[in-house]
């Protein structure tokens, strides 16, 4: 009997509320695109979208190169593209592979003239020729978290000169026993020093620095297999030290009923020591990429300083939400509303979908780049001519 007591304290005594939930998998039918499809895309009054590259298979996370041109990761390809303009068309018409033989690579950025690319496991840069092409390659870092279910790091740097890192869970739904499992992390440029900076948070890939107050955002990806309704996705601003609650807690401080009493503890006396959401979008929505717009030329001015989600479209929900690009609007740093920016992808009656929005890029110009990588394209949302 003292054996068994003596386990129960360790991982905590069973949840009190019975629970049951009614739980769907639910995916739009995919459709091949066709370029006629590009009529159902719909973005704000003002703006237009064209398709700058297509034909490259599973396109996610892009960097702006100097050139103009996008670098862009293929996780299941295992390698980097650099796409350029050569004639000055808006199409992209030239295209270099940079970077090969990098198994699940995701996250990139660039820095001080060095490409940086992250997988689940290892860090890695080389240095941006003139030419755009990279050199000098090397690994920073090989002991990174195990992929699990969520392997797909982010990686960018601060205006302090850090390297901050996006680490998912290696579960759905447990106790890890990596401590820097759904988490971010910071380092050095050269990966010494690394940290955990947040903790509890699920899944959160993309994020990015308020251009104004300097907070670092992100949405977070929550809990599969509760029903259609709950968790809710979240919006958090990141702070050093905080932690967000998952697996226990989750949006505006609320317990999980299905989970057991942590050892020592309550949920709910915990739940208060954990950082609330700010704002919640629908159940099982996805976020992948998160990036604010700034005050670039050719952002229209009520959309300066926003923030733009890559919602990339649930399969855990009846009715499906997501395939979609939306804006979050920000008022003196703090967001207040949110609006369809990029959609269309979902058809009206949500049983098919021709594409998912996975990354997005902002170029110094102001033109917005999103890449789909279920069928392959790239498109720019710009000011209307």
């Amino acid at each position: 009997m003292l054996s068994a007591l003596s386990s129960r304290a360790q991982k905590g005594l069973p949840s009190e509320t019975p629970t049951t939930a009614t739980v769907n998998t639910s995916y739009p039918a995919h459709l091949d695109f066709k370029q006629s499809m590009a009529s159902n895309l719909k973005v704000p009054a003002g703006m237009q979208v064209s398709i700058v590259a297509s034909g490259l298979g599973k396109p996610r996370m892009m960097a702006l190169a100097a050139n103009g041109g996008i670098y862009v990761t293929r996780r299941d390809v295992g390698d980097v593209l650099l796409l350029s303009d050569k004639n000055g068309d808006g199409k992209m018409d030239d295209l270099k592979t940079v970077w090969s033989q990098f198994n699940d690579v995701h996250g990139i950025t660039v820095h001080e003239g060095w490409l940086y690319l992250v997988s689940s496991k290892a860090l890695k840069r080389g240095k941006i020729a003139a030419d755009g092409m990279v050199t000098d390659t090397a690994t920073l870092l090989s002991d990174l978290p195990d992929g699990g279910q969520h392997n797909n790091r982010m990686i960018a740097f601060g205006k302090d000169g850090k390297l901050y890192m996006t680490v998912g869970s290696d579960c759905n739904d447990c106790g890890e026993t990596n401590q820097q499992h759904a988490t971010m992390l910071v380092m050095n440029a050269d990966g010494t020093g690394r940290r955990i900076f947040a903790r509890g948070l699920r899944n959160t890939i993309g994020f990015d620095w308020h251009p104004q107050t300097g907070d670092i955002w992100g949405c977070d990806n929550g809990t599969d297999w509760r029903g259609d309704e709950i968790p809710p996705e979240e919006l958090n601003k990141i702070i050093d030290g905080g932690d967000y609650g998952w697996p226990l807690v989750f949006g505006k401080q609320q317990v999980d009923p299905t989970r057991e009493e942590p050892p020592g503890g309550t949920k709910a006396a915990y739940a208060k020591t954990t950082v609330p959401s700010v704002m919640e979008f629908p159940a099982h929505s996805a976020p992948i990429d998160f990036r604010f717009l700034g005050d670039k030329p050719g952002i229209p001015a009520e959309f300066k300083n926003d923030a733009i989600v890559a919602w990339h479209g649930s399969w855990n929900r009846k009715k499906p939400e997501g395939y979609k690009v939306q804006r979050i609007h920000y008022v003196n740093g703090q967001p207040v509303s949110v609006h369809d920016f990029f959609s269309g992808f979902l058809s009206e009656d949500a049983k098919t979908r021709f594409g998912r929005p996975a990354g997005i890029i902002v170029a110094q110009t102001g033109a917005i780049y999103v890449s789909d990588d279920e069928n392959g394209n790239i498109y720019k949302i710009s000011a209307s001519k």
